[in-house]
Formats: structure tokens, C-alpha cells, sequence
């Protein structure tokens, strides 16, 4: 099963976090103080099933990834879905 990760910023520079499963929202978390703090806590909720997660960052999917990368690598995962977001951002300025 490859699982959803939406990460959103919310007050104080805090973020929040749910994981959902073709639509349908499997737990939550606000108020951790980073992306890669969101991601950690996202994978060590996940039961055997999981196998990969799609990472969405204020409504912006970055990508999918197994989550043996996500385990390992959250910090690199939480920059470039900070950076694909604000990338995009920056393009529907432009328009």
C-alpha cells in the first residue's frame, strides 16, 4: 500500500501532519517543529502494509518514496518538497 503524507505549516512557525489511504485519513499530529519531524512521525505510525509514501507539502505532492528513504534520508525528502512547493508558488506568481 503506498500511503499520503500531507504536511501543512500552522501557527509559530509549527507544522502539522495526516496520513490517509485513498482518501480516507489513518492519524494525525500538529504542532512539531519541522518537516522532518512531520515525515518521522508519519513512518513510525505505519503498520507492515506500507510500503511507499506520496509526500504532499501544503496541498503539493513532491513525490512518492519508499519509505526505507524516508526513514533515512527525512531531512533531504522535507528540502526538496519545501523547495517543489515554493517553486511552484513562484510560477503562479508569474501568471
Amino acid at each position: 500500500m503506498i500511503v499520503r503524507f500531507n504536511i501543512d505549516p500552522c501557527e509559530d512557525g509549527l507544522y502539522e501532519y495526516s496520513v490517509s489511504f485513498e482518501g480516507e485519513d489513518l492519524y494525525s499530529d500538529i504542532g512539531l517543529n519541522s518537516m522532518e519531524a512531520c515525515i518521522d512521525a508519519a513512518v513510525e505510525g505505519l503498520g507492515q502494509d506500507a510500503i511507499a509514501a506520496e509526500l504532499s507539502y501544503k496541498g503539493i505532492i513532491s513525490g512518492t518514496y519508499p519509505l526505507a528513504t524516508l526513514a533515512v534520508a527525512a531531512a533531504q525528502v522535507a528540502g526538496h518538497a519545501l523547495n517543489t512547493t515554493l517553486s511552484i508558488e513562484e510560477a503562479g506568481e508569474e501568471f
